[in-house]
């Protein structure tokens, strides 16, 4: 018995197979149907939560000077070394960080010391320098880290800071008088150091009759009075009676006062006038183009704020205000210790990872962050002060980054943005767009800029926390 079949028509669906179509398919309807579309969506958009959090301050004339009470203290910056396979050598003049050798310029006697510097390795635990015992070198840390310890009040350790790669102590090895260690120093990690004997500087010294003149003059500097912020102290009385002479006094201000200028950040918009005049329904092509490309400016005005060498955060905070995690993740220890050196900190801000990593640490101590209510936004926060994601901080190859802690406000003198606004052709404050006329293949051309900078009204507005492990660790 044989059985007919019967050819498929042109045009069933597939779900039909066998039977005639008796009706328009969808796949042809949509052709004639008009879609609800969206906008022009951009994966790069992030919350940008440093450019709306930031107090903006008008700068007209294009340059922000900043004024700073006159201060005597010195060093306490970083030391750069050059690495030659295992082997580490200081740059010679960046021994100038040591507070008895800052300002002093001469090449040769700086080359000298450097080439006497001993490198040595420590393993986790071992000790450096020993408190009561003569403060007899001067200790440059390559790499690694180490922890100095004093004694309590009632016996034990306790804990006076971290010291990491580029960081020093021992430089009163090179005065006349060195006297003994405050403090025990213990590496943390495996540790590159590189040491300068105090026999070794005075061989140097013996025969550089100008180093020994500009120590005896640094050491007399450092009698100046001054107060615990280092700024020139300003003679008071207080607590008086009768008619006693009362002491006169004046502010002293920093002769040289930074001045930041507006750094740009700019782009061509290029649109076919052929776009522009038939693809308007209905949504503007010229306008969302604008959109995403303002939309880009505005996250490498983030980044720039944060990374760039002239007047990025990262680069701007003060030597003393960066402080070290004390275990590797970013625990509560850690975030008090960043509180601790400033007034009125009003945010955090870390990587989306380092919250995540906070977070763990938190959970290990059946701790709960809390949070915080931000225009409307709830936010992670420590003590009351919120924890921004910002994923402009940089992660390095070994899965560390940065936290950042600051006070904000030109009033209670904190880190502030910086633009003009009133530009010409203005589209958003601070940001323009100019017409460039149109070229000979049809295309229209917009110049798009944006002005901005920050700045850092007193060293201690902002606080770094450095080397902060952001990986999951085995028992997280």
């Amino acid at each position: 018995m044989t059985t007919a079949t019967t050819p498929e028509q042109p045009g069933q669906d597939e779900g039909n197979a066998g039977r005639e179509q008796l009706s328009l398919g969808v796949a042809a309807a949509r052709n004639l149907a008009t879609t609800t579309k969206t906008v022009p969506q951009m994966q790069g958009i992030s919350s940008r939560w440093l450019l709306r959090m930031l107090p903006w301050v008008e700068v007209k004339g294009g340059t922000y000077r900043v004024n700073r009470r006159l201060s005597y203290t010195v060093g306490d910056g970083r030391v750069t070394f050059v690495q030659e396979g295992a082997a580490v050598r200081v740059v010679p003049a960046e021994l100038g960080e040591l507070p008895l050798l800052r300002g002093f310029e001469d090449p040769e006697v700086l080359r000298s010391l450097a080439e006497r510097m001993e490198q040595r390795e420590y393993g986790p635990g071992q000790l450096l320098a020993q408190a009561g015992q003569p403060a007899d070198q001067v200790v440059l840390i390559a790499h690694g880290k180490v922890e100095k310890v004093g004694t309590g009040k009632y016996g034990g350790e306790s804990r006076l800071g971290v010291l990491a790669d580029g960081g020093f102590f021992g430089g009163q090895a090179v005065s006349e008088e060195p006297g003994d260690w405050e403090f025990t120093a213990r590496a943390v990690t495996a540790c590159t150091v590189l040491l300068l004997s105090r026999s070794a500087y005075q061989e140097v010294a013996g025969r550089s009759e100008r180093l020994r003149e500009h120590v005896r003059r640094r050491e007399a500097e450092g009698e100046l009075p001054r107060n615990k912020r280092g700024e020139a102290d300003i003679a008071l009385a207080s607590g008086h009676s009768g008619e006693p002479v009362l002491p006169g006094t004046f502010v002293d201000y920093e002769l040289q006062p930074r001045e930041y200028e507006l750094s740009v950040a700019q782009t061509v918009l290029r649109v076919h006038t052929r776009v522009a005049d038939l693809y308007n329904d209905p949504m503007d092509q010229v306008e969302q183009q604008l959109r995403l490309t303002i939309e880009a400016l505005r996250e490498r005005q983030e980044y720039e704020l944060v990374n760039n060498r002239e007047f990025g955060l990262l680069h701007n905070a003060d030597h003393g205000q960066r402080i070290s995690t004390l275990t590797g993740p970013p625990t509560p220890d850690d975030f008090d210790e960043l509180l601790s050196m400033r007034r009125q900190t009003r945010a955090f801000f870390a990587h989306p990872k380092a919250i995540a990593a906070f977070g763990r640490e938190c959970n290990k101590r059946g701790l709960y962050f809390g949070d915080a209510d931000v225009n409307g936004h709830r936010l992670p926060a420590w003590r009351g002060v919120p924890i921004f994601p910002l994923g402009k901080l940089p992660v390095s190859a070994e899965g560390t980054t940065s936290i950042l802690a600051m006070r904000t406000g030109e009033d209670i003198e904190g880190v502030v943005g910086l633009r003009q606004t009133g530009i010409p052709d203005e589209y958003q404050p601070g940001l323009n767009v100019r017409f460039m006329g149109i070229n000979d293949q049809a295309v229209i051309s917009y110049l798009v800029s944006t002005y901005y900078s920050a700045a850092v009204l007193v060293p201690d507005a902002l606080g770094v926390l450095e080397n902060v492990e952001i990986a999951r660790t085995a028992d997280a």
